[in-house]
């Protein structure tokens, strides 16, 4: 008979064989980019402007786009998700209605990007009349966004325990208090990580803003919110097989910037997280 002891050292051991397995493809995707692209980050790499049709120059006109387009689906996202979140769980009746909501959000999560990349260019950039710029890529990407901030937030919410709600009522606060004052700062930690971690998917995703917001080759800076604008994603996957004569190096650093982008929002993410953590500790 294999003692109590044994068996827990196999699951432990079990685990931490799966662990391991699950981080090398990881560190071997990163160090072969490093290998790849690292001669190519440099500084003139990342703070000059594209020459020659992407076969010279740098890549700061895709980084700036992506931080733009970034931004603005954090503008669209954030709100509407956090708002519809908090009326699911604080306001809405449990009834068929709501129950075809939540069946509705957590398909639109499954959507492939493309079709809301179609979804964006019909919608944004043909009816609305806003032609593919920085706004109708960012309003598209929100919307890719918005199912999953939805569902992150509404897990939130539901796991601040009932107790917190009715002591704050019965002490004399309002329904809205005690959701701004008590629900919502137990629940922000949560809701942060996973809209960051939303938002983060977004910034590398090429289909959507391929038909509504990128354009291969834009040396200049985009000067309102309605010009195209180069980004990162669309950067990669033409240098990778659209532009011939493109030196090596300078796709794979485009790949290795676009990683500690994404990368940078998730290290944001587990900082507030943590920060907000103690801060309720306290």
């Amino acid at each position: 008979m294999i003692s109590r002891r044994l068996k827990e050292r196999l699951g432990f051991g079990s685990l931490a064989i799966c662990t391991i397995l699950a981080i090398i493809p990881l560190i071997g995707i990163i160090g072969f980019l490093i290998w790849k692209g690292g001669p190519a980050i440099t500084w003139e790499f990342l703070t000059q402007p594209p020459r020659k049709f992407l076969t010279e120059g740098g890549i700061f006109p895709a980084i700036v786009g992506t931080l733009g387009l970034t931004l603005g689906t954090i503008v669209v996202a954030l709100p509407l998700g956090i708002g519809t979140a908090i009326y699911l769980v604080e306001y809405a009746k449990r009834n068929f209605f709501t129950t075809l909501v939540r069946i509705a959000i957590v398909n639109l999560a499954g959507v492939p990007s493309v079709v809301y990349g179609l979804f964006g260019m019909g919608l944004f950039v043909l009816t609305l009349n806003l032609g593919r710029s920085l706004v109708a890529g960012a309003l598209t990407l929100g919307f890719l966004t918005l199912p999953v901030i939805i569902s992150t937030a509404e897990e939130a919410l539901l796991s601040v325990p009932d107790d917190y709600r009715h002591a704050s009522l019965a002490l004399g606060a309002t329904r809205w208090q005690t959701i701004r004052r008590v629900v919502l700062p137990a629940a922000l930690p949560s809701i942060i990580t996973g809209a960051i971690l939303g938002i983060g998917r977004a910034a590398g995703e090429t289909a959507p803003i391929m038909f509504t917001a990128a354009a291969i080759y834009i040396p200049s800076l985009p000067r309102t919110i309605f010009d195209q604008v180069m980004a990162l994603p669309y950067h990669l996957y033409a240098v990778a097989t659209q532009i011939p004569n493109v030196p090596e190096p300078m796709a794979y650093g485009s790949a290795i910037v676009l990683l500690a982008i994404v990368g940078g929002l998730n290290l944001i993410a587990v900082i507030i997280r943590t920060k907000m953590r103690l801060k309720n500790m306290r």
